[in-house]
């Protein structure tokens, strides 16, 4: 029994031995698991708070703390007299904050009945952010009225995550005045925000698209401001925590005349006159009217022109679009005629005293060239040429110098090249020469059209204020200055960043400016002569020198029976006229062009005597009240 015991006994041990094997392996496999889970476990953790620490620190920040931009105001935009051109006002924005909104597709639909919009246009508004960030405002609706913002603060708990953002907004003071020169503000698109410091701009800022808006945007936008509030979790702000101010823009004078621009543009839309109306010191280059007819609707602009009105704009026969003061060009017409007076008294082919016969033709060849009155203008001097505007003159004159010399002399006065005034898409005009044609047309020139380019028409080419630069070089004594139209600018502390100052382009030579007075005497002759082409348009105590032009558009056979009136718009005439006052001591250059207007004596010049008036109101008036004192004294004397 003992013995059967003991066999029993190891039985048990190697049993037991078996089972402990077992148990370890299980523990050991346990072991094994619960280290992989526990390894996986630490890795998450380092993962999540060392690796993406910081991320989700700023996540759990942000559903605390909204940070914001402030925008900053742009600077304003003054005249040369100080009036406020362009300034800001608040603006009321309804924007979205995506990440506070837990059912926007019936967020919207209760918001499109608020603002009575269509739900459409707001889903638009959401798609074309959908690459920003959430917790980036949309802007939903700009600019909302009282009415409206009211509503949205008072119902805000129907709203969630709808906000109302302030920001300043453009006040054009004189409405649509000088819009082809000061522009207008848009949203930054995406790649005008591809080309721009990203530290400065972010989707949805707005951004100068025209004009000084868009050329002296570095100038006018100043720097953005921030905030930072304690939000709940629904995003409504409970306290502000940080707040830096944004720096304002500086503030920009112009050389323009806003009154003066008024009586320009005013004078234009009257009749629906198309064109270009510039007027500049002669002895500065400051410019003091640049305006372009008709005027851009600047208010269709902001906030994004609709379709409609863009097609409305791109299908007007008048051109809207286009500033004519320098990306619009015309023959320059008989205003040309001083060009070629002056290479014939420099070339020495003519002087003060040289007589042309005008029978009222000029034959060239096989062709008759008339003269722009018919029955002509019999014998003819330089004064009584340009006072006259006789065509057969200044076809002689033409064919005696040549094109080159003519092409020569018109790039000392500004003619054949742009100006580099501060404005887009300038044009340089055209003043052909023998190689350009060669080059253009590869053909020979032929002396005939010499002829038409000696009276401003054929392939003479030029912009207004090419025009009336032009004139103000013959009126100053033969400096050419570039037309410039910033007059200072200023930043919020007041200091002067920029001051204006004359810049000579190009002044004639002495032989040269010897000839200058001769011109002047025939341009004087123009309005203060008995038989001056724009002798109606005098004012009194004030001696006005200039030239009428009528620029041939296009001679059809069909029309030639026709009156002037009864011809279609676009194939009557343009209407030139240029000048300069007071004559004796030149002070300001005004040009004005009218589209179709057929003739500068009748359409053009009268514009120009306004400004004039206007311009000179304060010296005529003391004049007139002189003259009226003499009256009386020479009364009481008697």
């Amino acid at each position: 029994m003992k013995w059967s015991g003991y066999k029993n006994l190891e039985e048990i041990d190697e049993h037991d031995d078996a089972e402990l094997d077992s148990l370890k392996k299980r523990v050991l496999f346990a072991g094994i698991v619960i280290l992989f889970f526990a390894t996986i476990i630490v890795g998450r953790l380092w993962f999540l708070q060392i690796h993406k620490g910081d991320e989700y620190k700023n996540r759990a920040e942000n559903n605390r703390v909204r940070m914001r931009e402030v925008a900053a105001p742009r600077g304003s935009i003054k005249d040369k007299m100080g009036r406020e051109m362009v300034t800001n006002r608040p603006s009321f924005n309804v924007v979205l904050v995506r990440e506070d909104s837990n059912n926007i597709d019936e967020l919207l639909k209760k918001l499109a009945t608020a603002l009575d919009l269509d739900i459409s246009d707001l889903w638009e508004q959401l798609r074309d952010a959908g690459n920003k960030p959430k917790h980036i405002p949309v802007r939903l609706m700009e600019d909302v009225d009282w009415e409206t913002l009211a509503y949205v603060e008072n119902h805000n708990q129907e709203f969630p995550g709808i906000r109302i953002e302030v920001i300043p907004s453009r006040v054009y003071h004189y409405g649509n005045l000088a819009a082809h020169v000061i522009g207008y503000l848009g949203e930054i698109s995406k790649k005008e925000l591809a080309a721009r410091d990203t530290a400065i701009y972010t989707g949805g800022d707005l951004i100068g698209k025209m004009g000084v808006e868009r050329l002296r945007e570095a100038d006018l936008r100043g720097g953005k401001g921030s905030s930072s509030s304690e939000v709940n979790a629904r995003g409504f702000e409970q306290q502000l925590l940080r707040s830096i101010e944004p720096l304002p823009g500086n503030e920009i004078q112009l050389t323009l005349d806003a009154e003066l621009q008024k009586v320009a543009e005013d004078l234009m839309a009257a009749g629906g006159k198309a064109g270009a109306v510039v007027a500049m010191e002669v002895k500065t280059g400051r410019m003091l009217v640049l305006a372009s007819s008709p005027v851009l609707p600047i208010d269709q602009f902001v906030g994004g022109i609709s379709h409609k009105n863009w097609n409305a704009l791109l299908d007007n026969p008048k051109h809207p679009l286009i500033n004519k003061v320098v990306q619009a060009m015309y023959p320059p017409a008989s205003v040309y005629k001083m060009i070629t007076a002056m290479t014939g008294l420099v070339a020495g082919v003519i002087d003060k005293d040289t007589v042309y016969y005008c029978p009222g033709h000029f034959y060239f060849g096989k062709r008759r060239y008339h003269c722009w009155k018919r029955s002509g203008h019999g014998a003819v001097n330089l004064t009584r040429a340009i006072a006259e505007s006789c065509d057969v003159y200044f076809y002689q004159v033409g064919l005696r110098v040549g094109v080159d010399k003519l092409a020569e002399m018109a790039n000392k006065f500004g003619l054949g090249h742009k100006s580099g005034i501060e404005m887009e898409h300038e044009k340089k005009g055209l003043t052909p020469t023998e190689e350009w044609k060669k080059k253009r047309h590869k053909e020979k020139w032929q002396d005939g059209e010499t002829l038409s380019v000696a009276i401003g028409q054929g392939f003479n080419l030029v912009t207004p204020l090419q025009v009336c630069l032009m004139t103000a070089t013959i009126a100053n004594g033969g400096k050419q200055y570039q037309p410039q139209l910033i007059e200072k600018v200023t930043d919020p502390d007041g200091n002067v960043l920029f001051q204006f100052e004359p810049v000579l382009l190009e002044e004639l030579t002495k032989g040269e400016k010897k000839f200058l007075p001769l011109i002047r005497t025939g341009m004087e002759e123009v309005v203060q002569g008995q038989r001056g082409t724009a002798r109606q348009i005098r004012i009194k105590g004030l001696t006005i020198s200039g030239k009428t032009g009528t620029a041939q558009v296009v001679r059809l056979k069909q029309h030639q029976h026709l009156k002037e009136e009864d011809i279609p718009y676009k194939f009557r005439d343009h209407a030139w006229f240029t000048c300069y006052a007071p004559a004796e001591d030149p002070e300001i250059a005004v040009t004005v062009l009218v589209e179709h207007g057929l003739h500068g004596s009748a359409v053009a010049a009268p514009v120009a005597r306004a400004i004039l008036g206007s311009y000179f109101a304060e010296h005529l008036a003391l004049a007139a009240e002189a003259e009226a004192e003499a009256e009386e004294n020479k009364e009481k004397g008697e």
